[in-house]
């Protein structure tokens, strides 16, 4: 449940007040932490994904405790927040999934940092964005975060009809499915994210660093492997996929790499054997939204 700004404030009074207390036993606050420098976002379906600057953290790890997300309304056509900020949730990691969010409606968002004293940052450059339905930036977990959405599949031609429906392609499934092209793994010696093929017939190559999805315009004819590969941000993958006897090719760019989860782009030719690659199989898509928000609005 999300508490209300005033209500974290009065909280914070009280703690003021029991601070200047000439008890022994009193708690005094110190100097708050930098505040984050910098608040980027991606507009995902229902949901926002965050990240900003660790500057806080790395100023006085030994004082940090975490990071708090706030939300806000935002008028678009004014170009202001609202007034009453709630509490989305906090998190050691510099990023944060904010989700159930309406689809369409924009919000404003600020980040703070606290010390283990009680003492608050100010916030975060702001950062306004809106929530939508958009299958460019796909959000795939670790398995070992969320094994119920940790695997990728490019194409489940259900119907048979070799027509490539938008509820047949990208799909999120559970990491531990055979059928699945790829599921994401987490290395916890160092919190990196792999790539790992899953089903017998798909094989993986890397593609290099790229500028977008669609800069893998063909797939290579060879380089793939059953091998597992980083994910890295910016770096193209290309997928080749046997089912029976039908051959088809895929590409993925990330976008994205957290410690929980990857936001990837991706691309599919459901024209069998044919190595030209274009975005989600000739589906529309949607780059992200999202701006800063000028200070005093």
């Amino acid at each position: 449940m999300r508490a209300p700004l005033k209500f974290l404030l009065a909280a914070t009074s009280l703690l003021a007040f029991a601070c200047n207390s000439t008890t022994d036993n009193a708690i005094f606050i110190g100097t708050p932490l930098p505040a984050p420098e910098t608040l980027s976002s991606v507009s995902l379906n229902q949901a926002i994904e965050l990240d900003w600057a660790d500057n806080a953290y790395a100023t006085a790890p030994s004082r940090f405790l975490v990071y708090r997300v706030y939300s806000a309304t935002y008028d678009l056509d004014q170009g202001l927040c609202g007034a009453s900020w709630d509490v989305e949730g906090t998190t050691v990691a510099p990023e944060f999934l904010v989700v159930a969010l309406t689809n369409g409606v924009p919000r404003c968002y600020g980040v703070t940092a606290l010390s283990t004293d009680g003492a608050e940052s100010d916030q975060s450059p702001l950062r306004q964005d809106t929530p939508r339905p958009d299958a460019r930036n796909v959000l795939v977990y670790a398995f070992g975060t969320r094994p119920d959405s940790s695997g990728f599949r490019f194409w489940d031609d259900v119907n048979n009809d070799g027509v490539g429906q938008a509820s047949e392609m990208g799909l999120i499934d559970p990491g531990n499915g055979t059928d699945i092209d790829f599921v994401i793994h987490r290395n916890n010696a160092d919190s990196s994210l792999w790539i790992v093929p899953v089903f017998t017939g798909t094989s993986m190559g890397p593609y290099g660093r790229v500028a977008d999805v669609t800069s893998i315009d063909f797939a290579p004819e060879t380089g793939y492997s059953g091998d597992s590969l980083l994910a890295q941000v910016g770096y193209g993958y290309v997928f080749e996929m046997r089912d029976g006897t039908d051959l088809h090719y895929g590409a993925v760019r990330v976008t994205h790499v957290g410690r929980q989860y990857v936001i990837l782009d991706w691309s599919m030719q459901t024209d069998p054997g044919n190595p030209e690659l274009s975005v989600r199989g000739g589906l529309l898509t949607a780059k992200p939204s999202g701006s800063a928000v000028v200070a005093g609005h």
